[in-house]
């Protein structure tokens, strides 16, 4: 299990090839799911007060982040309709 931290546009001192995976943390936030889409990829966090974040990076650089969904299937349908 690793730790990231982010300023809000890149995830800090974290090589390009590493990305965070189910179960890491970032930004005090677990890791509870992951989709890629090329070169896209979301992750899904669960925040402290039960609700869902997604973070859309490209590498290590933050292009979308959207908090506040009630559970991940909502989440998920966001990041796939392009809502985020």
């Amino acid at each position: 299990m690793a730790t990231y931290t982010s300023d809000g546009r890149k995830l800090i001192n974290v090589e390009y090839d590493d990305t965070p995976e189910i179960n890491d943390i970032v930004d005090g936030m677990r890791v509870i799911s992951k989709d890629v889409n090329g070169n896209e990829y979301a992750l899904f966090l669960l925040e402290l007060d039960g609700n869902i974040s997604c973070y859309i990076l490209d590498e290590i650089y933050i292009i979308g982040n959207v908090g506040g969904f009630e559970n991940l299937p909502e989440a998920i349908k966001a990041w796939k309709n392009d809502e985020i």
